[in-house]
């Protein structure tokens, strides 16, 4: 059997003949690189849809390509019924105990022969125990259940939290969210507004856009507060009463309202953040599949959180550098309802605009449905791969071949729908027409058998059960720039220490005019019965630069540090005390804020040279403890850059030695053509010196190298290697010649040519497999250790912008403990 563990390569199936309704040898390999330019899969329930798009989802994982799955059936959660051992076992506690009762056996009995015919099925395609174990290692698969916390509970908060400068600059993307959200929101109050003429959808969005251009966060509390008092006056020329009276903006908030207090509705809100970085991603960049399972929600429901998904999905997408590679995917199942031809959804114009620029950013879009009469088509014209199982209807089937029409229209090509139209009424159960705008011509293919035991819909228990075993860490924000320069060298980065008790002294110290002094700005309100104390430190700014040019690094950053002054005789002391410190300088006061009592000041501090000798510390200390600490890939000496965690990393690396192999495979796809085809003409000339009883004898043998040459081929690129119609058109044209050459006798000549050609044609092998060899990775970029070095400044790059005194501000209570009022 044909390899199909390839470089990129998706092992769907075989190639099937229709008029024998019977699989070929020829194994189905889907170039991943396809699904760039999305697929959709078409097909009545019992087609075997369900099944055709776990194992795309499995041959993906399997790849290292994150998935995000919409389940709105349940059944897409099997891809977590992954048996390595194929045991009764582990069956047991996943098979349907209805099943068993009504074949009349015991639950036993039926997880023994579902564990038996998962083991033969697998077997018949060449997969086992082994090949479930690689799913199982590749990804880290969880589910989720908004609203609910069957699975892991997600909150939507961050839905209305003001969304990257980027998208907010960008005054399409920002208008494509503000609607999606505004009308998700109404949507799930049963509200059905039009973004035009909605009074309610008009105020949600002004809402929204002054919130998040002024960086503000929102919450639904926060929200409906501002629906009752609007943080503006006019709503385009009309004031914001005549426009919309408090009294009916009040039955809006009235409504919302009841919505945040209804019982259950906090499932929405507890859970992990709406991020799609860490939906695709483990912390330490292991790829992942979030199936986000809705079957439980109502329509309002599942329509109000798939539009929020997608919405937050094209605003990751925007974030991402350009690829042409298959970063990710987004796999929806039952796309019905959200994407129709005719009306507009809330879902509708983020998936649309997904379908247009995702294939940029190296996101592929995968739908499903059953339903194609429901489907807009228009939307999906610029869809590259079509899978079309069984149809239920002549109407659907016509629908289709519509679909089909438009996609070669845009292609460029032509269709011929008669015999399409006679393919399409062939198919039976778990056979497929792939229509691909990357192929030569559309192929008809059986299904491979799922890794996954394809049990169907999970009831809430055997979720909970699945959530709870496969738990990830909980999304966490990565950690910035001045973290990592802490960790590397050793300086705390923590708010600053201070002692339990501050002795306060009468008021302000009186300073000479040449010592500079600064206030920090009280933050947070006021401790009730406790007193505002100032205590000074020494403050210093600076501005270095860290560069290398073996790495091409040059950035300057600018940093704040602060030090405890005391009365040693060395009163400032960087290394025992100094510390990083996130204050912002523009911030500073010239004064104490309300009433205040200041603690003692050393007397160094009150001398202006003291200053000019702690700001030559201050950039010696930088220059000891400051340094940036970035992560090598031994293996392809990427090297991460300065902002970047070891998480985000790994993940780039995976990217990029994804897109350097993809190159590699089509430089050899035209090298090997080009050998592949000097081969064929040579075998056409050695035909020439045969008599024509000798090369009828012989026919077969050269017509059994040319297939060898193109076997061997397909083993490396699957599909897309050579034409099989120059194949063909080599062996038609050998024998024409061959029976023109009826004088010649010099058989035993001819035959050493033949066997010095199938000679060269197993040399050809024998180089193909060291190709590959030399392709695969030595190390996974998602596990291989990396390596670490640092980068320090020169001490001509740092320069110190400013060193004073700094009062930072405390309240003391009554019995002397104290809390930082600056934080």
């Amino acid at each position: 059997m044909q390899d199909f563990e390839k470089l990129g390569v998706f092992y769907l199936g075989k190639t099937y003949d229709v008029k024998k309704k019977e699989a070929e040898d020829s194994l189905l390999l889907y170039d991943s690189r396809d699904l760039v330019t999305h697929a959709v899969c078409v097909g009545m329930t019992g087609s075997g849809k369900t099944g055709l798009c776990l194992a795309l989802l499995e041959e993906a994982a399997i790849d290292g390509i994150p998935a995000i799955v919409i389940d709105p059936k349940g059944d897409l959660s099997n891809l977590l019924l992954t048996f390595p051992g194929l045991t009764t076992e582990e069956f047991r506690p996943w098979v349907n105990e209805d099943d068993a009762q009504r074949k009349g056996v015991t639950t036993d009995q039926f997880a023994a022969e579902q564990a038996e015919m998962w083991k033969s099925g697998l077997a018949k395609w060449g997969q086992d125990g082994a090949r479930i174990q690689r799913l199982r290692d590749a990804a880290n698969f969880s589910i989720y259940t908004p609203g609910s916390n069957a699975g892991r509970p997600i909150s939507i908060l961050k839905s209305f939290a003001a969304p990257p400068r980027e998208l907010i600059d960008d005054s399409e993307l920002l208008r494509d969210r503000v609607n999606t959200t505004a009308t998700s929101l109404l949507g799930l109050l049963g509200i059905d507004a039009d973004p035009i003429k909605s009074r309610e959808h008009i105020l949600l969005s002004t809402i929204l856009v002054e919130s998040w251009k002024n960086g503000q966060d929102l919450d639904l509390a926060a929200l409906i507060g501002q629906i009752q008092t609007p943080p503006f006056q006019k709503i385009g020329v009309l004031d914001i009463e005549s426009f919309y009276p408090s009294k009916d903006r009040f039955e809006l908030s009235l409504a919302l309202n009841n919505l945040l207090a209804a019982p259950g509705f906090s499932a929405w809100l507890d859970g992990e953040p709406l991020d799609i970085g860490h939906f695709l991603y483990t912390e330490t960049g292991k790829p992942r599949v979030s199936i986000f399972s809705i079957a439980h929600l109502s329509d309002a429901e599942r329509m109000f959180f798939v539009s929020l998904l997608l919405t937050q999905t094209l605003g990751w997408v925007r974030g991402q550098s350009g690829t042409t590679s298959l970063r990710a995917l987004l796999y929806m199942d039952e796309i019905f309802g959200y994407f129709p031809p005719v009306a507009n959804p809330p879902s509708k114009l983020p998936l649309l605009t997904l379908l247009k620029q995702a294939r940029a950013y190296g996101l592929g879009i995968v739908l499903s449905t059953q339903n194609p009469v429901d489907l807009d088509y228009k939307g999906l014209s610029n869809t590259g791969t079509w899978f079309i199982g069984r149809l239920q209807t002549e109407r659907d089937k016509a629908r289709v071949l519509e679909g089909l029409e438009g996609v070669a229209n845009t292609a460029g090509s032509t269709m011929d729908r008669g015999k399409m139209d006679e393919i399409l009424s062939s198919l039976g159960n778990r056979v497929f027409l792939m229509n691909n705008t990357h192929e030569d011509a559309p192929v008809v293919f059986q299904t491979r058998w799922a890794l996954s035991y394809l049990r169907g819909p999970l009831t809430r228990n055997q979720i909970k059960t699945l959530a709870s075993s496969s738990a990830p860490a909980p999304a966490t924000t990565p950690a910035a720039p001045a973290a990592v320069f802490a960790a590397s060298s050793g300086v705390s980065a923590a708010p600053v220490a201070v002692p339990a008790k501050i002795a306060a002294g009468a008021g302000r110290p009186l300073l000479p005019s040449d010592v500079p002094q600064y206030f920090v700005p009280v933050r947070g309100g006021m401790i009730d019965g406790a007193t505002l104390v100032y205590q000074p430190r020494v403050l210093g700014t600076a501005q270095l630069t860290l560069a290398d040019t073996k790495t091409g690094i040059n950035m300057t950053q600018d940093v704040v540090g602060t030090c405890s002054i005391t009365s040693d005789p060395v009163p400032v002391n960087w290394d025992n005390d100094g510390a990083n410190s996130d204050l912002d300088v523009s911030d500073l006061g010239d004064g104490p804020e309300g009433v205040a009592t200041f603690a003692d000041l050393p007397s160094a501090a009150s001398k202006a040279k003291s200053y000019a000798a702690w700001n030559k510390d201050f950039a010696n200390w930088l220059f000891r403890t400051r340094e940036l600490t970035l992560l090598r890939s031994p293996s392809s000496r990427i090297t991460s850059k300065p902002d970047e965690t070891e998480r985000d990393f790994r993940i780039r690396l995976q990217l990029e030695t994804r897109e350097a192999r993809d190159q590699v495979v089509e430089k050899l796809r035209q090298t090997y053509a080009t050998k592949a085809a000097t081969l064929e003409e040579r075998l056409r000339r050695a035909q020439q010196a045969v008599e024509v009883q000798a090369a009828q004898a012989r026919d077969s043998k050269i017509q059994t190298a040319i297939s060898f040459g193109s076997t061997i081929l397909g083993s490396l690129f699957g599909r897309k290697t050579l034409s099989v119609g120059s194949m063909g058109r080599a062996a038609t044209a050998a024998r024409g010649v061959s029976r023109s050459m009826k004088e010649s006798q010099d058989i035993g000549r001819a035959n050493e040519t033949v066997e010095t050609l199938t000679q060269q044609l197993q040399d050809l092998q024998a180089q193909l497999e060291a190709e590959v060899e030399a392709l695969k990775v030595k190390s996974d970029p998602a596990t291989e250790p990396l390596d670490q070095f640092s980068i320090k400044p020169k001490k001509r790059d740092i320069t110190v912008r400013l060193l004073a005194l700094a009062w930072m501000p405390y309240w003391q209570t009554s019995e002397g403990e104290q809390k930082a009022a600056f934080e």
